[in-house]
């Protein structure tokens, strides 16, 4: 698993038992996550798989650059998504989402295998 935040201590709080004390943490503030400017999706297939995303997702809208899974995808998520791509006649097998996990890659893979078809 990759951290969704970084935050810097100078020390770890400790419980009076020597362990981690958790709830003593601090809250990760914005500048912890990491994060990318947002692009607009490009092209009929990513604006189309952009939206099926952001419902699938239930997210105000996707860049191309999103990455599935760290906006909160899963696996059954993945079913319900190919499912949709296919009923309006976009084709994808379900591992190219693990290989392809952004949407930008996922339209590549998507018209690739258009064209293959």
């Amino acid at each position: 698993m990759v951290p969704a935040a970084y935050v810097a201590l100078d020390t770890l709080p400790l419980t009076p038992n020597g362990k981690l004390d958790r709830q003593a943490l601090p809250a990760p503030d914005g500048d912890a996550y990491a994060s990318h400017a947002y692009e607009a999706p490009q092209g009929e297939v990513e604006t189309t798989l952009a939206a099926i995303w952001a419902e699938v997702l239930g997210l105000e809208k996707v860049g191309r650059h999103d990455n599935f899974f760290q906006l909160g995808g899963h696996s059954l998520l993945v079913v319900t998504l190919i499912d949709r791509m296919r009923k309006i006649n976009l084709h994808a097998d379900i591992r190219i989402l693990f290989t392809a996990p952004t949407l930008a890659a996922l339209a590549a893979a998507v018209e690739d295998m258009e064209v293959a078809l």
